[in-house]
């Protein structure tokens, strides 16, 4: 079995044995496999795992338990392994594919596990599969639904990459298709039908027009957006079209449910034939929280960067449905991630870990 090395050695090192393991959704056990080895050589963590998901949980009877999450599974690789350190001193990267997505930020949560033995908040640590693909195959949902009592928690801390700095709640996701009818014909003889290609011009021109809503949640200012992300329609190259279809991606403030966002699509769309597809509620902030507050502090002190409001969906939502209030933090660029350039500077990797210590410490 493949190995990682010291969880408690140089951080560089042990982000890139991460990364060098592959684990592209739906083959994650080689990995889980190396974390749950390591991680049972720590005598103050209680190891326990649920298919390719693992936590590791102190239990000190501290005041307060804390969850800290993050996922094994990266997008395809793509000539993008092993990975490279560019560079040197502050301006060094570790390249491949994972150091962003989010390996950087697993190898932050490994060394911390292994290192805290006595933290000053009971910690649980959680290492799952399948975030990568559709959310009914989430690993940290199976752990939800199996063993519900495994993420018990007063705060949660995603180490998603937010650039190294708190991005907290996130914007909900919906997906709709609009479709439009029309009436085939021979090309030859366009007249005799209505091309609902042409028909669906009302549609475009309605999220062309669209003026993103900006949102303001418990002190956080999150920005909507209303895009096309798909559109067909057409059987041949002599056939005038009876049926387009437009693919609409609603990314609506987590002031909203799935409901709200589901009218708001349909309002939009009053007139034409609407079907959602799937969708997901987003997360409030949970800024609030004393937990969260302090959180805040600790990496203000190591960064300097107060919190931002997160665009994209994460499984902070997750956490928010269970009643936990969740942050995202993590090193690298999100905008790298999935990128074939995927690369994170050493130093937010080292900046993460410093934060999340002193706030644990």
């Amino acid at each position: 079995m493949t190995t990682l090395g010291s969880l408690t050695g140089d951080l560089v090192t042990l982000t890139q044995a991460l990364c060098d393991l592959p684990s592209v959704s739906g083959a994650e056990t080689a990995l889980t496999d190396a974390v749950e080895s390591a991680l049972r050589d720590y005598r103050h963590l209680e190891v326990l795992r649920d298919g390719d998901a693992i936590v590791a949980r102190t239990s000190l009877g501290r005041a307060e338990r804390v969850v800290i999450a993050g996922h094994l599974d990266t997008v395809p690789i793509a000539g993008n392994l092993p990975t490279r350190v560019v560079g040197e001193g502050a301006a060094a990267e570790i390249w491949g594919r994972g150091t962003v997505d989010m390996k950087a930020g697993v190898a932050v949560q490994l060394a911390l596990a292994a290192a805290l033995d006595a933290p000053s908040r009971d910690v649980t640590w959680v290492f799952y599969d399948h975030e990568e693909v559709e959310a009914a195959a989430s690993g940290l949902g199976r752990v939800a639904r199996n063993h519900p009592d495994w993420l018990v928690g007063d705060f949660a801390v995603l180490c998603e990459p937010t650039d190294g700095g708190i991005e907290g709640g996130c914007n909900g996701t919906l997906r709709a298709e609009v479709r439009i009818l029309g009436k085939a014909a021979h090309s030859a003889r366009g007249w005799r039908g209505v091309n609902a290609i042409h028909a669906a011009a009302p549609v475009l021109a309605k999220l062309a027009a669209y003026v993103p809503a900006e949102v303001a949640v418990d002190g956080l200012v999150y920005r909507e957006g209303m895009n096309a992300v798909g559109i067909r329609g057409g059987i041949a190259g002599n056939i005038i079209p009876d049926e387009c279809v437009v693919t609409v991606n609603y990314r609506f403030a987590p002031s909203r449910d799935l409901d709200a966002a589901e009218r708001a699509v349909r309002e939009l769309f009053a007139g034409f034939e609407v079907t959602v597809l799937d969708g997901a509620a987003g997360a409030r902030p949970g800024l609030d929280h004393p937990t969260a507050q302090q959180f805040v502090a600790a990496v203000a002190t190591s960064t300097g960067r107060g919190p931002a409001p997160k665009y994209g969906w994460t499984d902070v939502a997750r956490f928010s449905a269970l009643g936990i209030p969740a942050v995202n933090f993590g090193p690298g660029d999100p905008a790298l991630a999935h990128a074939d350039d995927e690369r994170c500077p050493v130093s937010q990797i080292h900046a993460c870990h410093q934060a999340l210590r002193a706030w644990l410490s």
